[in-house]
């Protein structure tokens, strides 16, 4: 068995000097350090046995951190061969691991038929602690009067307003700056009519910020949080955005403020949940490859940079560095090449403007497959793949020498548009793009162009690659393999023996195995 430091038990126990170390360090760790999987367990041994009801078989009690008093009982049975935790736990202090066990659940059967145990559940959900007392956070609507105690105001004087103020730094006494704004502080309770006193605590910010989203539905609405109709048809939000963090706890406390109002029928009951999707963002690190901090001088100050390379490459550059989840460091150096990539871009299409061309077949296959590759990368938040793409595309037009009609080059625009806002709006007018490029469809790829007039096939030697052919999709097996072998470097190996056998997998491989 296993307790808590803090479990009630332990305070008996203060007199062993190694109990009272143990539980001294242990004081010193938060709830979530101990929690963590990967740490290496610590414990110490209480001198006390228990008996296990089941087997009436002595058991050694043991203090470790790892075990939580605000968990459960702050007491466990532990069982090494079923729990990671417990495993760590007797392996590094060589307690007995039992491998056997009940199947099915009949264990949970047999304690409550002895009468040693009942069925219970246990919450993780801890109380949420308003300790970051800010002037500007929520207000608590409750007053203390002497005679009455703790009131509630009124719902006619709600919401209770903060007061105007000319400071609000936080205290010396650790009360919220409210306390010392008396006209504000002293009021009238709202039960007997006698003196009373505001509370001054404030909500963390986060009260509001969890459901705050609501609202966007009917921001105007002055008699409801929002019209129900309106709700239905903008509810539920379909990404909900945040930095791992505070995404966890900020996510949890949402939720849950948001389903005490569907079961108050606030919301449509239709959208029990509040949100689609949840995303988090990476986050992106200075130039040194650390967070950044003012007092560190490695933060990045987005205005410079966009007055040196201009927004667009700002904006684009940070959604090409990497995974839309993923910690970056900053790079200077990589703002040229995107800065490079526009111009080029934008070349291509001022170059090509003024030009009465019709799209070759090549070309529309350029474009139409990134409309569909960059199309399907936004849907994901693969921001970096679909510039990369988008810069693959200019490089095998600008390459290949293809020229694009009008058509195309509107179409490309309209991909870019995203990413480079700026430059995008003035390449749409540089085209006679109509009003504006942010306010046109997103462009429709053709199934009919995605198929390419040629594949590349591999060309294998008893299953190693010898060489590669380009043949037509619908070319036969003997085409291809009559392409294959009038390939001088195919020649060589087949001169090596004899053909027996020819392996081929339709628009992918031919394989020529030969005898030694």
């Amino acid at each position: 068995m296993v307790i808590a430091p803090e479990h009630k038990l332990v305070k008996e126990l203060l007199e062993n000097e190694e109990v009272k170390k143990y539980v001294n360090e242990a004081k010193k760790k938060s709830e979530m350090e101990r929690a963590e999987l990967g740490k290496e367990k610590t414990g110490v041994f209480s001198g006390l046995y228990a008996i296990n009801p089941v087997t009436k078989k002595e058991i050694p009690v043991w203090i470790a951190d790892y075990v939580l008093v605000s968990y459960g009982t702050g007491a466990i049975m532990a069982v090494p061969s079923h729990d990671e935790r417990d495993e760590a736990f007797a392996s590094k202090y060589s307690l007995p691991i039992n491998r056997d066990y009940v199947p099915d659940m009949k264990m949970m059967d047999l304690i409550v038929e002895k009468g040693v145990g009942e069925e219970s559940v246990n919450y993780h959900l801890r109380d949420w602690i308003f300790s970051r007392q800010h002037y500007w956070g929520e207000p608590i609507p409750m007053v203390y009067c002497e005679n009455d105690g703790w009131v509630a105001v009124p719902e006619e004087q709600l919401p209770v307003r903060l007061p105007e103020v000319e400071k609000y730094q936080p205290t010396d006494t650790g009360e919220s700056p409210l306390a010392s704004i008396t006209e504000w502080v002293e009021t009238e309770c709202p039960k007997c009519g006698g003196s009373a006193k505001r509370e001054t605590d404030t909500m963390p910010n986060w009260a509001g910020s969890d459901w705050y989203f609501l609202r966007y539905c009917d921001p105007k609405n002055e008699d409801a949080l929002a019209d129900m109709e309106k709700m239905r048809y903008w509810l539920p939000v379909d990404v909900y955005m945040g930095g791992d963090e505070h995404n966890t706890l900020h996510l949890l406390y949402s939720r849950f403020i948001y389903q005490f109002l569907w079961d108050l029928g606030v919301v449509p009951k239709e959208y029990p949940e509040p949100y689609i999707k949840r995303m988090s963002h990476g986050v992106i690190l200075g130039a040194d490859g650390n967070r950044m901090s003012k007092s560190v001088g490695n933060v990045i100050i987005p205005d410079k940079v966009a007055d040196i390379y201009g927004t667009d490459v700002l904006r684009t550059y940070m959604m090409f560095m990497g995974p839309f989840d993923a910690t970056m460091a900053w790079n200077e150096r990589s703002l040229v090449g995107v800065k490079r990539f526009l111009e080029k871009f934008q070349r291509l299409v001022e170059e090509s403007k003024d030009k009465y061309v019709v799209t070759s077949a090549e070309g529309m296959r350029t474009i139409h497959h990134l409309v569909k590759g960059v199309g399907e990368d936004i849907a994901e938040f693969k921001y970096n793949t679909a510039i990369a793409k988008i810069m693959e595309a200019v490089n095998d037009l600008t390459k290949n020498k293809m020229e694009l009609a009008k058509t195309e080059l509107l179409m490309m625009v309209k991909v870019l548009a995203p990413f480079a806002p700026f430059v995008a709006e003035e390449l749409w007018s540089i085209l006679g793009g109509e009003f504006s490029v942010h306010v046109s469809e997103w462009p429709k790829f053709e199934e009919k162009y995605l198929v390419s007039e040629i594949v590349t096939l591999s060309v294998q030697i008893n299953g190693k690659l010898r060489g590669t052919v380009e043949v037509s999709p619908e070319a036969s097996e003997e085409e291809v393999k009559k392409v294959a072998e009038e390939q001088e470097k195919v020649q060589k190996y087949l001169a090596e023996g004899k053909v027996i056998k020819v392996i081929y997998v339709k628009g992918k491989t031919i394989n020529f195995v030969l005898t030694a």
